[in-house]
């Protein structure tokens, strides 16, 4: 098929893959309002289109916490991509690198974090789960040091798992889970070799080499649930800085007093998110959200945001709305699932071609310079 968009690319994924893993990439919590809520809200965001503002170049550059980026997006942190694509973390890393833009690792990875830092020509970001094992976190937290990574990405929107409806009809999780998802992968013979006989080993990487054995992706789902830590508060955060020297970024901030907490807290950067709708189901979309936090906080932190990209035109937005930059997830996500490292390549060359040619037409030069001047207020004069 002819992949020219991040449409394109989650029906190749779709055709591609089993369906309980493009379920689990595609869908949201509850009856996926939030999700929609998303796309809807920022794409509802109107770019005020300026002529002959003499912008003969486009300048995408950015830095961000002392680490320079080609394009203002990272690479969001997905679980389990490793099974989206051969050793599939890895791919991403080495996509991300070659673009040049941060890749961020989940604590759910299928590949542990030092054969993806291996394997990247540049350092990679960690992201991490409080999970109740706290041996764990200290593991986590030694090894990523010891490999040289200096971002953590400390998501703090997940003290309980979200309700996931269509992970249970899919057979990501539910009655006779691993015998739906057996039959499902039969029913796609190129990703059963390239994946699940090719791909292995299969094992959850970090949690695995812990555990000083393979732990399986049986029960993932509810695996996840009964381990994650509801006790999480902002005394957490201290126990995380205690025992991390680098720089510290929570994603799944979503209230404007959330981000004030966190700039009391002495955090560096925020990832504004609802966990892609994957959450709480009835949350505001981040495009919502991100204007009031962003005045909330000034210049007191970094605001990075996800949730809801699905072009560069999102991204611009998303930078216009008060982001300095943007995660890709489920774009991410898609191309990986369709074409390995040359899909996530091929994605952010799309991404930075659509994000370049709306700054000309809004007579933007520079992708630092991007503000609420290049959007059309509504009717009643507020904010977008």
């Amino acid at each position: 098929m002819i992949i020219s968009s991040a449409a394109d690319y989650r029906e190749a994924a779709r055709r591609r893959l089993p369906r309980f893993l493009f379920d689990y990439i595609d869908g949201g919590a509850g009856a996926e309002r939030t999700l929609a809520a998303n796309m809807a809200d920022l794409q509802s965001v109107t770019l005020r289109q300026r002529v002959m503002q003499g912008v003969a170049g486009v300048d995408l550059s950015t830095q961000w916490l002392g680490v320079a980026a080609d394009l203002p997006v990272l690479i969001a942190p997905i679980g389990m991509s490793g099974m989206f694509a051969r050793r599939g973390e890895v791919q991403g890393a080495r996509a991300a690198a070659k673009k040049g833009v941060p890749f961020i690792l989940s604590t759910l990875s299928v590949c542990p974090l030092e054969e993806v830092v291996a394997a990247s020509a540049r350092p990679i970001w960690l992201q991490l789960y409080m999970l109740k094992d706290r041996g764990f976190m200290e593991n986590m937290l030694a090894r990523a040091r010891a490999a040289g990574i200096e971002h953590l990405v400390f998501t703090v929107d997940l003290p309980a798992l979200g309700l996931r409806y269509r992970d249970a009809h899919s057979g990501m999780a539910g009655p006779f889970a691993p015998q739906r998802r057996l039959s499902q992968a039969l029913a796609k013979p190129a990703w059963a070799y390239d994946v699940g006989l090719m791909g292995r080993p299969h094992a959850l990487g970090n949690v695995a080499a812990y555990l000083g054995g393979a732990m399986k992706q049986k029960n993932y789902l509810r695996d996840i649930a009964a381990n994650v830590d509801p006790t999480l508060d902002w005394s957490t955060l201290d126990w995380v800085r205690a025992r991390w020297p680098g720089r510290i970024i929570l994603k799944g901030v979503l209230d404007e007093a959330d981000a004030r907490d966190a700039v009391r807290c002495g955090v560096e950067a925020i990832i504004v998110s609802n966990h892609g709708g994957r959450q709480l189901d009835g949350a505001p979309s981040v495009a919502r959200m991100l204007p009031r936090i962003a005045d909330a906080v000034g210049d007191d932190l970094l605001l990075l945001a996800d949730s809801g990209a699905r072009s560069g035109l999102d991204v611009l937005r998303l930078l216009a709305l008060g982001a300095k930059g943007v995660a890709l997830g489920r774009a991410y996500a898609y191309a990986l699932a369709a074409a390995g490292q040359g899909g996530v390549e091929n994605m952010l060359d799309i991404f930075a071609a659509e994000l370049r040619v709306g700054m000309m037409l809004c007579g933007v030069g520079e992708a630092k310079g991007v503000g609420r001047g290049i959007l059309i207020p509504k009717i009643d004069g507020s904010a977008p």
